[in-house]
């Protein structure tokens, strides 16, 4: 009789758990394999010296303080929109649409900066600013919130139409306020009302010390809290949440406030204290980007603070490769991508390993046969 079962050459099982020295070794394998594809694709496509690439890549960010303080300025802005989705993501209610909440808190900031700019002192203008910001990121955000938790709406979908709802919203806004002038501008040029103050020469500094508390403050919060606690139950299942006594509509709800408020904060930092102006294109994308940061960071906002530098560095060292070599922008950002794909690829071998059958196995297999 011919035993026709046999064990697959190689299957996948999920790891218990992997260690932080795992974690590490795995990421370093990740990162060297994509220096290594990258440098077989800049030689053999681009016909360049690998070498002088990365030290180019190196460049975009670290040749000179004002880079460097250039890509604190960018790393600011996608980590508060990392911190922003890690409670929500976290309770697995996909948040979609950060990049609209962003822009109607950018937009609320925006108008605040338009009609009050110069009737109000900055002592009140600042306060107002944020109040407006944070109230239009919150009600994005709640607006989802309700849907999912009353009528198990979906809330991928409906976050992600609230994005193209906000961006309409700040296409007209514009266009009122700028007239017959081909663009908005800089808001409140002449007397700078809204403008936030210089910190060590730069009123961008003003986000980076915003985003450094916030970091410390939703970690602990996510963390030690009784919210951050029913966030974390309500994520693995809601059905033990509810079990457990937990309100499961009340926590998505409130989180998904928080959440919103938190990009509405984004966009108040953006216009007063980076920009000074606003347009469909505020968010900068960061609002997907940011997914990435979450997901890789498994909601630690001290390891998003890692990753979203990665991005940024990237971002930046793209940027100079395309500038010093009259490379297209294609070709650049291939080079990113690969290092990113790579990052992103070793996550699998953290979660789960790969099992082949042994040879002895294999031997019986033939013998049975």
């Amino acid at each position: 009789m011919t035993n026709t079962h046999h064990e697959p050459l190689m299957r996948i099982v999920k790891r218990s758990e992997s260690t932080f020295k795992h974690k590490v070794i795995i990421r370093l394998i990740a990162v060297l394999l994509a220096l290594v594809i990258d440098a077989m694709f800049i030689y053999f496509v681009t016909g360049l010296n690998p070498f002088a690439v990365y030290t180019t890549m190196f460049q975009g960010t670290f040749s000179n303080p004002m880079r460097f303080s250039w890509a604190m300025r960018d790393l600011a802005s996608l980590l508060l929109v990392g911190i922003a989705l890690a409670p929500a993501f976290k309770m697995r209610f996909w948040n979609i649409g950060a990049e609209g909440q962003v822009l109607v808190g950018a937009l609320a900031t925006a108008a605040v900066m338009v009609y009050y700019g110069g009737k109000l002192p900055n002592a009140l203008l600042y306060p107002t600013m944020l109040i407006a910001a944070l109230a239009a990121g919150a009600l994005w955000g709640f607006v989802p919130g309700v849907f999912k938790a009353k009528f198990g709406t979906n809330e991928t979908l409906f976050t992600l139409m609230m994005n193209y709802v906000a961006i309409q919203l700040v296409a007209c806004c514009v266009n009122i306020w700028r007239g017959q002038a081909s663009g908005l501008g800089k808001l409140n040029m002449k007397s700078k009302a809204g403008w936030f103050p210089q910190v060590f020469g730069q009123r961008y500094n003003i986000n980076l010390i915003v985003v450094v508390l916030l970091v410390v403050l939703m970690y602990c919060y996510l963390r030690y809290t009784k919210q951050g606690y029913e966030i974390s139950v309500v994520g693995e299942s809601e059905n033990t949440a509810r079990y457990a006594g937990i309100n499961v509509g009340k926590v998505i709800i409130r989180t998904m406030i928080l959440s919103g408020a938190l990009c509405g904060l984004t966009g108040f930092l953006i216009v007063g204290g980076r920009d000074q102006t606003i347009s469909t294109g505020t968010a900068g994308g960061n609002g997907f980007t940011a997914i990435i940061v979450a997901w890789l960071a498994k909601f630690n906002t001290f390891y998003m603070a890692l990753i979203s530098f990665l991005l940024i560095f990237l971002e930046k060292g793209a940027g100079e490769i395309a500038s010093a070599y009259n490379l297209n922008d294609f070709a650049s950002d291939i080079i990113a991508g690969i290092i990113l794909f790579c990052i992103l690829g070793s996550e699998f071998f953290i979660n789960y390993k790969p099992i082949f059958r042994s040879s002895k196995q294999t031997s019986i297999g033939k013998e049975v046969a």
